[in-house]
């Protein structure tokens, strides 16, 4: 049981690779380097290396998952739980870098030259949503609660974007984000 459980985790991660390259995702930033932390929204690193701001919407999206998953299958084995995360993330990281996706996160006011991810950073998206599942799992669930709220608003305050306002604008831009979202 284990080596299989082992086998479709990998399966999964092998597959993001896959499809990102079919779908033209360079394996690293384009600009020949790696940095594990590249905190310029508007530099076009973001989305390309190791870790950025949106990471931590990744860390989120562990979180939740954790929750929902929990919530809607008490019963089910955790290790099944996860294995159902991981599927949703991988599936949002491919669904994330398709050009439908690509086209409307640039009609954003900060995502204006975004390109999609890397496979490195697309790869790592998957991995912090992993820690996020991860934190879940062992602490109580208002610290996830606590941790959602204070990422997203830490995230807000530093660079005028989080996972909620992504969410939102992915939907629906409105004037008053986009305008403070852009500095006016």
């Amino acid at each position: 049981m284990k080596r299989s459980y082992i086998i479709i985790l990998i399966s999964l991660i092998f597959l993001q690779v896959i499809v990102l390259l079919f779908l033209g995702q360079p394996w690293i930033c384009e600009c020949g380097y790696i940095k594990f932390w590249e905190g310029d929204i508007s530099s076009s690193g973001s989305s390309q290396h190791i870790a950025d701001w949106y990471t931590f919407s990744h860390i989120i999206h562990g979180l939740v998952f954790y929750g929902i998953l929990w919530f809607l299958f008490p019963k089910m084995p955790v290790k099944y739980r996860f294995l159902f995360a991981l599927g949703i993330e991988v599936s949002w990281e491919l669904f994330e870098n398709t050009p439908l996706v690509i086209n409307a996160y640039r009609q954003q006011a900060l995502a204006q030259g975004y390109i999609g991810d890397s496979i490195l950073n697309s790869v790592f998206d998957t991995l912090f949503m992993i820690v996020g599942f991860g934190f879940a799992m062992f602490m109580p669930i208002w610290t996830s609660i606590f941790a959602v709220i204070a990422i997203e608003v830490f995230v807000a305050y530093s660079i005028h974007d989080n996972l909620t306002l992504n969410i939102i604008n992915f939907i629906h831009e409105f004037e008053f984000i986009r305008l403070w979202q852009s500095g006016g």
